[in-house]
């Protein structure tokens, strides 16, 4: 009863078949072969739009070569206060930003305030020298409180980003989720709401290492070239990504794998809400569901073997937590069963 991360999910078998498929035999290196070449145009064909797309080992690396590419002097990026950007990646893209700042933003259940996002933006008047000027505004999708920002939602946040002129960038290391979630198209969530650059996950949602950067103006791509081979991100072997990629999109498995997992989150969740054990600390909108329970109960659980987390209360979270109680995650992925599920219900009851 793994509901720890999604991460700790395997290969989907189709994926893995693909990577045996091209291990053997010759291919040009630096994703210059046939099945590169094929891949990327599957990516214009998913985003209905041409795009330059940019393969990479993590999600950290996508998130940081994107704020790279629009790096400035002085930059400040304005991310939700607990996004994995700002939290989870020990300062990755100040790094290799070379000291560009993260502005934290807040707004409840993992999503920034429009109204906050003005208000820290203006913190940072362009003209004034001594304080750094804004850069680029980043949201996750779906966020690290596993909810979905609304197309509405994203169409709000880029009218900020368009009138203050700063790119958009979207955290999609569980975009499939997000946008099964929304029923919505890749372009629909996209480059149609105003997202200018996109890190792509496939890693969670069934790949082996199948991570990428999008860019939704392909004229940026002779330079994001430069920042990719710096940044440690080129690879030689580049088609065995491509062969993740290519299993991954062939007759919607990414689609498949997202909905399946959603719907086992919606499953856990619906016992979590009839128990009298446990009960949800907020509602889930893809595959995390955040419960709380007695702090001796959860231990209880994984002594009988299901593997979660502790989970901290988010800043604006608004419920109540007594003495003994805590808030955990649980995360479903392609490879959650029915039986994972009804199991460790049986168990918390």
């Amino acid at each position: 009863m793994i509901f720890a991360s999604d991460n700790w999910a395997g290969a989907h078998p189709r994926v893995a078949a693909s990577l045996g498929l091209h291990a053997a035999g010759y291919a040009s290196a630096y994703g210059s072969s046939d099945l590169d070449r094929k891949v990327a145009d599957r990516f214009s064909i998913l985003f209905e739009r041409e795009v330059a797309v940019f393969y990479v080992s993590t999600g950290t690396a996508a998130n940081s070569l994107a704020l790279v590419s629009v790096n400035r002097p002085a930059g400040v990026s304005f991310v939700h206060e607990e996004a994995h950007l700002i939290a989870d990646e020990a300062g990755a893209s100040e790094y290799l930003t070379g000291g560009a700042r993260l502005c934290p933003v807040a707004g409840e259940r993992g999503k920034m305030d429009p109204q906050k996002l003005e208000t820290a933006i203006g913190r940072y008047p362009a003209q004034f020298l001594h304080g750094g000027r804004p850069m680029a505004i980043s949201i996750t999708q779906t966020t690290e409180c596993g909810t979905v920002y609304s197309l509405d939602e994203i169409d709000t946040i880029s009218a900020i980003a368009k009138k203050h002129e700063l790119p958009l960038h979207m955290d999609g290391a569980r975009f499939a989720n997000a946008l099964v979630s929304l029923n919505a198209t890749p372009a629909d969530m996209t480059w149609r709401r105003g997202v200018d650059i996109l890190s792509f996950g496939g890693t969670k949602n069934g790949c082996w290492c199948a991570e990428a950067v999008v860019l939704f103006d392909p004229a940026q791509a002779g330079e994001f070239a430069f920042i990719h081979k710096r940044g440690a991100q080129l690879y030689s072997k580049s088609r065995f990504v491509s062969a993740q990629f290519d299993a991954y999109f062939e007759d919607d498995l990414w689609l498949e794998n997202a909905r399946h997992a959603n719907g086992m989150a919606e499953r856990l969740a619906g016992h979590f809400r009839n128990s009298r054990a446990a009960r949800l600390a907020w509602e889930p909108d893809a595959n995390e569901v955040f419960p709380i329970m007695k702090r001796k109960r959860a231990e209880k659980l994984r002594q009988d073997g299901a593997v979660f987390y502790d989970w901290t209360a988010p800043a604006s979270f608004k419920g109540k937590l007594e003495e003994d109680e805590s808030i955990y995650r649980f995360v479903t992925s392609f490879a959650t069963t029915e039986e994972d599920v009804d199991r460790l219900i049986e168990l918390l009851k």
